[in-house]
């Protein structure tokens, strides 16, 4: 294959290189049930274009994938959505969203693969299908912060309250977010590293 002239294969945007600052990246991933938001949050909050991988719903979805609460949703995560983020000029974090639907979860093997945190993402209006998804991370040992989506018609609980639904370990953070604002859904993954940070220094993080 000719690979000269026009057909020479393109390297890397120059806004998607990785800043030569830059001396350690973790992996994050960004979990929930389906339509919580991770997709939004990654495109939200990446400094790069994110890459994702949604295709339109089908009928054959249906009685299969549990979209209540989200019904105005015409796409769906099949694989990932993959986003970048510098915390700090030294520190990228890479993040990989993952799917919702339980039908998707046997790709959770490789995307967990390295790494150091999660983000679990809940919608208030849909608590028990976060469930699965906190119980999959715990086998894993994977640790996480939970963060809850701000929806307009989502009831509000007190954090004491989500803790207890949720049957999270006390040190284990919850915080509110809007994951369509890029702050936001910053303030989440700052949350996530000092969380990681403080399991480090304790001598729980391995």
């Amino acid at each position: 294959m000719d690979f000269k002239g026009s057909d020479t294969i393109p390297g890397p945007r120059t806004e998607d290189q990785l800043p030569h600052t830059a001396e350690a990246a973790v992996k994050i991933v960004i979990v929930g049930g389906f339509g919580v938001g991770k997709t939004t949050m990654v495109g939200s909050v990446s400094e790069i274009r994110p890459l994702t991988t949604e295709e339109t719903m089908t009928q054959a979805g249906i009685g299969v994938d549990d979209n209540f609460g989200s019904d105005s949703k015409t796409a769906t995560t099949v694989a990932m959505d993959f986003g970048r983020i510098s915390i700090t000029d030294e520190l990228v974090l890479y993040l990989f969203g993952t799917p919702g639907q339980e039908r998707f979860w046997f790709l959770w093997n490789g995307l967990f693969e390295g790494a150091l945190g999660a983000v679990v993402l809940i919608d208030t209006r849909r608590l028990e299908v976060s469930f699965d998804v906190i119980g999959r991370l715990e086998e894993r040992g994977v640790p996480f912060v939970v963060a809850v989506n701000s929806f307009p018609d989502g009831p509000r609980y007190p954090v004491d309250d989500l803790r207890t639904a949720l049957d999270l370990d006390p040190e284990i953070p919850i915080v509110e977010c809007d994951v369509r604002r890029r702050a936001s859904s910053r303030d989440v993954l700052m949350t996530l590293m000092r969380f990681l940070h403080s399991l480090a220094m304790s001598g729980a993080l391995r």
